[in-house]
């Protein structure tokens, strides 16, 4: 950034933007404008047109019609290199680092490709590339150790990844920021270190773009708020101006309520018994029971061995300790296929990177539990039985799609992640390990996640939904059991128990109880 830039003047505009994918119409005369040092949130159902917005300003896809006007100079389309040299900078939701890469050479890699024009020489100029990344890096209050540095991405947690991601946007003197699902790996310390972060952002006169489903955060944070639904910009004003059912109503088209989903009660019948389990450093002496049609929430801060203890009740990771019965049958899990066995469902948190074959059919995402149940003459594929069996999980979860043929990636986030739900329904399962639910899916689709899970319990599975998103876990369980340092703290009831109050007992030293 040569000069800082003027606080309100405007850095970006988009003008009358179309956009089309075949017979789609993904974006229809899209206008909005942005200016330096102000906060956006871009709103709206998965689908709606947000991430091929972010594409086009970000060089990634030329428009159909309209331009984009970055301080006062108008562009048909721009490459990627053009738009990180006029200052925009996204940050996508998966990231975009070089796993083989050190962090240095993934925070600072871009600044070198801008100030080379996208040509670099066959030597980095490594001197260059420590300095920019221990400055970035301290902005976001990360380490900047040589051995933090030298370290390579791949072998950090994706937490951390998600900030280092953040630094390179620093790094490049970006102008604009676009940040697509920043959050949805934070806790809520560090999305209040990213908050800081963004602060200072504005005080240098950057703009940031929020592309996010989580309105509380929005709320946290200020600024404007921008809505698309149907390829449209149907709105753009203070987000404090609106309520949270007016955002719905705005991104859905639909009134939702945002209250209580659970209604029923479960049953008396205990189906899950877990007795004293441990699983190595991560967690220890861990005991509930789970009764039949019983939503059971588990919460806690990323440290907290919530995310272990996931995986352990899943047979991803075996326990080293203590014992799980299941419906009065003692559980003996080394691997996923135990699970399958004992028909235990589990939905990962990463879907992308560990629920899904993206490229594969949806058909062959949903069946793909129970393949050897499926196989007909000379040890093949049923096609017609697999086909059914797909399309009837389509219809029960409500996954919007033309056909179970095309590819799971051609699906929005929230479709997706019913196709992984229906995995674990073609095992007839008695208990479902949803970690991470709703993650990365907006207010429309979660809605209809959440009716989903409501009808499962009704019909007698266990759920247990692993999640640091309070409302999520206040709206659809019976129960919350609270983690800290790899011990259950509290056990609390939903209906009585405040947000706040919630996050305190995630927080709370060991001393302490919570009310």
């Amino acid at each position: 950034m040569k000069d800082k830039p003027k606080l309100g003047s405007v850095f970006l505009e988009t003008r009358g933007i179309h956009k089309r994918f075949g017979g789609v119409h993904a974006l229809r005369g899209v206008s909005i404008t942005i200016r330096c040092g102000e906060i956006y949130h871009l709103l709206g159902e998965n689908g709606c047109g947000k991430s091929t917005l972010i594409k086009i300003i970000s060089g990634a896809q030329p428009p159909d019609e309209g331009c984009l006007v970055i301080d006062g100079n108008s562009y048909q389309a721009l490459t990627p290199i053009e738009s990180l040299a006029l200052g925009v900078e996204t940050v996508y939701q998966d990231l975009s680092l070089i796993p083989n890469l050190t962090v240095a050479e993934n925070v600072a890699l871009s600044e070198q490709l801008v100030r080379a024009s996208g040509r670099l020489a066959k030597v980095l100029d490594r001197a260059a590339l420590r300095e920019t990344s221990r400055r970035a890096l301290s902005a976001v209050n990360l380490a900047v150790t040589d051995d933090f540095l030298d370290t390579v991405v791949s072998n950090l947690p994706l937490a951390v990844r998600q900030l280092i991601a953040i630094a390179r946007a620093i790094a490049t003197k970006a102008r604009l920021v676009i940040m697509d699902e920043p959050t949805t790996s934070l806790t809520r310390m560090e999305v209040e270190n990213l908050v800081r972060v963004v602060n200072e952002l504005r005080k240098d006169g950057v703009a940031v773009l929020f592309v996010t489903h989580k309105l509380d955060e929005c709320y946290a944070i200020g600024g404007q708020v921008i809505i698309f639904r149907d390829g449209q910009c149907v709105a753009q004003d203070d987000i404090q101006a609106l309520s949270k059912i007016d955002l719905s109503r705005l991104m859905t088209g639909k009134h939702l309520d945002g209250g209580r989903y659970r209604k029923a009660q479960p049953a008396e019948q205990v189906l899950l018994d877990v007795r004293k389990l441990g699983c190595e450093s991560y967690f220890s002496d861990v005991t509930f029971q789970l009764k039949v049609g019983e939503i059971l929430g588990i919460t806690g801060l990323m440290d907290s061995g919530r995310n272990e203890l996931a995986m352990t009740l899943a047979g991803v990771i075996a326990a080293s300790g203590g014992t799980m019965t299941l419906g009065g049958e003692q559980v003996v899990m080394e691997s996923p296929a135990d699970a399958i066995r004992y028909r235990i469902g589990y939905v990962p948190e990463d879907r992308l990177g560990e629920g899904l074959f993206l490229d594969k059919p949806i058909r062959d995402n949903i069946i793909s539990a129970i393949l050897d149940r499926l196989l007909g003459a000379f040890g093949m594929l049923d096609r017609a039985k697999s086909t059914t069996l797909a399309n009837d999980i389509v219809s029960q979860l409500q996954i919007a799609t033309p056909g179970v043929d095309l590819p799971v990636q051609s699906l929005s986030g929230g479709n997706q992640q019913r196709v992984l739900i229906g995995r674990w329904l073609t095992i007839a399962p008695r208990l479902l390990v949803l970690h991470g639910p709703t993650v990365g899916v907006d207010v429309g689709s979660k809605d209809t996640i959440y009716r989903s899970i409501q009808d499962l319990a009704q019909q007698g599975l266990g759920v247990i939904i692993i999640s640091d998103d309070l409302p999520e876990i206040l709206q659809n369980c019976d129960r919350v059991l609270v983690m800290r340092r790899g011990k259950i703290r509290a056990d609390v009831l939903p209906e009585i128990v405040a947000e706040d109050q919630l996050y305190q007992a995630m927080i709370a030293d060991e001393t302490k109880e919570c009310q």
